[in-house]
């Protein structure tokens, strides 16, 4: 299956929605401008998901785009997220349907608890469900939840998530939490998968990258989609945003794999949830 993926490739969520496996990521790609016109370039490549949220600013700048291209809305897999400060039952509800207005979108394909806040995370999943149980989007989930984290809310809700986005590269190799995930049918979908760019220069990349002719960068996206997890790249720049799509002419063979396995580090670029209570 591996070799015959594809920019067009998805995965099914618990709940039988087809998810694209890469997206396109939008924090801090600047002005509204300079984030339509990373949009446009992604879709004009055949990027068919795009990753927002309130903390980046950017919920109105993907349906101009839609609307500039004309795209269809069900052609585009949008996801967006709950922000820390509007966790709580109502305040959950409150803030998801303006989220929804700034977007313009009609509906939302996803939408995540950003962030496991701690007392306030149980009323926000409810509230997450009610939105989904009336239609508003298509799936919900979260994101930045440890296995304990899953524990909880699987233990109490009435309806699972269907995604975990977590940073997920080779310096952080989730391996139990992706097995946990798959165990209980929900997808891993992994953000900063380029390290923020910290690790492009890492020598066992180059090494691997310069055997198939494909930069670090490609061969981090390509080992996350091998594993069959959702990738959100994120970029503002049009040369880095086809670079990161063009790694569907290529397979990790499996020495490689192991190897990019073996490089990691517990190392987080972003933010460390495992102490959140």
């Amino acid at each position: 299956m591996m070799n015959e993926l594809s920019i067009l490739s998805t995965v099914k969520l618990n709940n039988q929605v087809e998810m694209p496996l890469l997206g396109l990521g939008i924090y801090e790609t600047g002005s509204s401008r300079q984030t339509q016109n990373a949009v446009a370039w992604a879709l004009e490549v055949g990027y068919r998901h795009i990753d927002t949220a309130k903390l980046y600013g950017n919920e109105s700048d993907i349906a101009p785009v839609l609307q500039k291209m004309s795209l269809a809305r069900n052609e585009v897999f949008v996801t967006s997220k709950l922000w820390n400060s509007d966790h709580g039952y109502d305040k959950s509800i409150r803030a998801f349907n303006h989220s929804l207005e700034r977007s313009g979108l009609g509906y939302f394909d996803l939408f995540l608890i950003h962030w496991p806040v701690e007392k306030l995370r149980a009323d926000s999943w409810r509230a997450l469900e009610t939105i989904y149980q009336e239609g508003k989007c298509r799936a919900i989930g979260v994101s930045n939840y440890t296995i304990r984290h899953l524990e909880e809310l699987l233990g109490a809700c009435k309806v699972p998530p269907a995604v975990n986005q977590v940073e997920y590269h080779p310096f952080l190799y989730q391996k139990k939490l992706l097995e946990f995930c798959r165990a209980n049918n929900i997808r891993l979908s992994a953000y900063s998968p380029l390290t923020k760019g910290e690790k492009l220069d890492d020598n066992t990349l180059k090494t691997i990258g310069n055997r198939y002719g494909k930069s670090p960068a490609q061969i981090m996206i390509r080992w996350v989609l091998e594993q069959e997890v959702i990738v959100l790249p994120k970029s503002a720049r049009q040369s880095r945003i086809i670079e990161n799509a063009e790694v569907y002419d290529f397979h990790l063979e499996e020495s490689d794999r192991k190897t990019l396995d073996a490089l990691n580090q517990d190392w987080h670029c972003t933010w460390n949830p495992t102490n959140i209570v």
